[in-house]
């Protein structure tokens, strides 16, 4: 995982996505965004990588914005942390699960904890 404090952005890879229409009274997602998004990432197994930068999330080639309800977790007996947010991909309101495995994810888990922390005190 990599960080920069001038302005702050983090990097690292999550073994699993999962990305689903939100709130449920939202628009209902096109079949052709919502066969994209499970082809390329909820039923894709390979690593995405991730990339924070200031309020948008990357995730491979997806840009999310207008970020809130963020929730961050180490959940009990695993080794993993999970970012939980709401967001806008694809002109589309989604809901949106990141888990990292990695070897480092009480770190990956800190520096998301201070991200939210400074962007979006009241998340």
């Amino acid at each position: 995982m990599s960080t920069s404090d001038s302005k702050l952005e983090l990097n690292f890879l999550a073994e699993k996505i999962h990305v689903h229409r939100w709130p449920m009274d939202s628009p209902n997602w096109s079949l052709s965004v919502k066969e994209e998004i499970d082809l390329n990432l909820n039923k894709n197994k390979e690593k995405k990588k991730i990339r924070i930068k200031e309020n948008i999330i990357q995730i491979d080639n997806y840009h999310f914005d207008k970020i809130k309800k963020i929730g961050i977790t180490v959940p009990f007996f695993k080794k993993e942390t999970t970012m939980i947010f709401e967001g806008m991909v694809m002109d589309s309101y989604a809901h949106t699960h990141v888990t990292t495995r990695a070897k480092n994810y009480l770190e990956i888990f800190n520096s998301l904890m201070d991200w939210k922390n400074r962007l979006f005190p009241n998340s």
